[in-house]
Parts: structure tokens; sequence; C-alpha cells
């Protein structure tokens, strides 16, 4: 199923053959040393089930209560094992190398989505 939109992306999450937890990176976009482009600094990490997500729109308002502004979500999925989906605990490492990830500029593997809800396409 190919994911064109946040909706696409949940469908997807829901129908895989494990059960999915959900990895969010938000970032800021930052300005480059001598006015060249910008960069995305990573500024808040979570895990949810896709069963915990809804629309776009709540997710945007979820991320409020961290008080953080964001301009990118990173967003990857992690799969569970034998019917059960991976814990909170198990997300902390590949969330941090998510994060290194994204801090190195190799977001190729990564979904990603502005304020709006519009998925991105990096080249």
């Amino acid at each position: 199923m190919p994911i064109t939109d946040y909706a696409s992306l949940l469908r997807s999450a829901r129908n895989q053959e494990q059960p999915q937890r959900l990895l969010f990176t938000f970032t800021q976009a930052q300005a480059q040393p001598g006015g060249q482009g910008k960069s995305l600094t990573p500024v808040m990490c979570a895990d949810k089930l896709p069963e915990e997500l809804g629309s776009f729109e709540t997710l945007k308002e979820e991320s409020k209560q961290m008080q953080t502004h964001w301009d990118v979500v990173f967003v990857a999925g992690l799969a569970g094992q034998h019917g059960q989906p991976p814990a909170p605990h198990d997300c902390e490492a590949p969330l941090r190398a998510m994060v290194t990830a994204i801090e190195q500029g190799r977001i190729d593997s990564l979904l990603a989505f502005d304020r709006s809800g519009d998925l991105l396409r990096f080249s």
C-alpha cells in the first residue's frame, strides 16, 4: 500500500502482519551559517501505537502540550513480534538512532510531514 498522506500511513501501520509502534521525531528548521539554506534539528520524540492516533490535526494538537515549536515531523515504524507490538522501552534505541540519522542527513528511509500534514519529499 503506497503511503501518500498521514491517513494512509496509519492504515498501512494498522494492516501490517506484526503490530507496529510508530516513532516520531519532531524537528525545527534552523538557518545555516551564512544563510545557505536550513537544517532540521530534532527537538522532541514520541512513540505511539497506531490505535492511539487519530488525524494529523490531533497529532499536532497533542504536540502543542510539549510547548516546543516544530516544523517537520519524521516518522518510522517499528514492528513487534509474535503478535505483540513493541513495548515503549523497546523504542528508546530506535528513537536515538532516528535522531542521529536526521542530524546526519540520512533521512531517505523516513517519512516526513510538514505542519500542514503534507507528505514531504527530499531530494
